[in-house]
């Protein structure tokens, strides 16, 4: 796409209220909050190369969430009785975090369960990375999962994507997360031409090859995400869309989550709709939950969410991909 395509592809989003044609557009309410997401941090060990957070091993623009952040918003759940049950942990890479095994372990001794999005590298295999997830295996078992991005069943295509030599590195981490006993579930990408079918089978194939716990015919053990590139031309989504798509405002991601970042410079973490829209100020509803449940005008309306960007089109009404478990 050009840039001037680029451009115009974008000033479609430009209005929070109506679309480019002149129509009302979709808003989606919070229906019941069961995932609080903390981004750990923007920095990863290694570049991607369609990383929808840009992550890099010198992107800080979000900044490492410290533990005592991150515990005012575990306080805030329980004071004001907010449904949650999953504390989702992203990046980044989440194990870069120096406070990452607090983190993890505030959230499960508070009974929640924890999905930490990780692409099982070096990060999580240094020494006292290991001994500590093998703690909170021991202390909490499947309580804790982790979500391994696997961008394909093969080393040519994970590689095209995370560069030379990463499938075999994240082959050892599965190996040993697989080895002792951790729940776990793949993340893999639909952008090879494949067929759903196919790519499930190949996968399997691997799977069964390595011994990992996982199955690639469950969605929520194998999950299969959209490709998010905000060159690529997408249509808009307006109210009037969920009939004709067969579709359920509750069925989209922001009507079940939200996730917390703190940004370079900021004094304080900011809550924001979704894990997709990391860096976008006008997506910002607060310093607090309550704050996001009451956030209004721009994007928000009374704490409904306005789809007013490619990502809500493409990953999540279109393209049908959720985050959480």
């Amino acid at each position: 796409m050009t840039d001037a395509a680029f451009a115009m592809a974008h000033a479609k989003f430009a209005d929070p209220d109506r679309t480019a044609a002149g129509e009302r557009r979709a808003r989606v309410s919070l229906d019941s909050l069961r995932t609080l997401w903390i981004n750990t941090g923007s920095l990863c060990n290694i570049a991607c190369r369609n990383c929808y957070i840009e992550s890099s091993p010198s992107n800080d623009r979000l900044i490492y969430i410290t533990r005592a952040e991150a515990a005012a918003y575990l306080d805030e759940i329980a004071l004001d009785g907010w449904p949650v049950t999953e504390i989702g942990f992203t990046g980044g890479e989440p194990f870069m975090n120096p406070e990452i095994l607090g983190l993890l372990d505030d959230a499960l001794e508070r009974g929640f369960s924890a999905l930490v999005l990780t692409n099982a590298m070096q990060p999580m295999l240094r020494l006292n990375l290991r001994e500590g997830l093998l703690a909170l295996r021991e202390a909490y078992g499947d309580r804790l999962t982790l979500r391994v991005s696997l961008d394909h069943y093969t080393k040519a295509f994970h590689d095209e994507e995370r560069g030379p030599g990463s499938f075999d590195k994240t082959l050892e981490g599965l190996d040993w997360l697989a080895a002792n006993g951790f729940s776990l579930a793949l993340a893999g990408r639909t952008c090879w031409g494949e067929s759903e079918a196919d790519t499930r089978t190949g996968y399997a194939v691997l799977i069964k090859w390595r011994g990992w716990p996982v199955d690639a015919r469950d969605p929520a053990s194998l999950v299969l995400f959209p490709e998010m590139d905000e060159r690529a031309e997408v249509p808009e989504i307006t109210e009037s869309c969920w009939g004709i798509l067969g579709k359920s405002p509750s069925e989209v991601m922001c009507a079940s989550s939200r996730m917390v970042v703190k940004r370079q410079g900021a004094d304080a973490p900011v809550v924001l709709p979704c894990t997709l829209l990391a860096y976008d100020p006008a997506f910002e509803m607060g310093s607090t939950l309550a704050e996001a449940g009451r956030a209004n005008g721009g994007m928000f309306d009374h704490g409904a969410v306005k789809l007013c960007h490619p990502h809500c089109a493409k990953f999540c009404v279109l393209g049908g991909g959720a985050c959480s478990a």
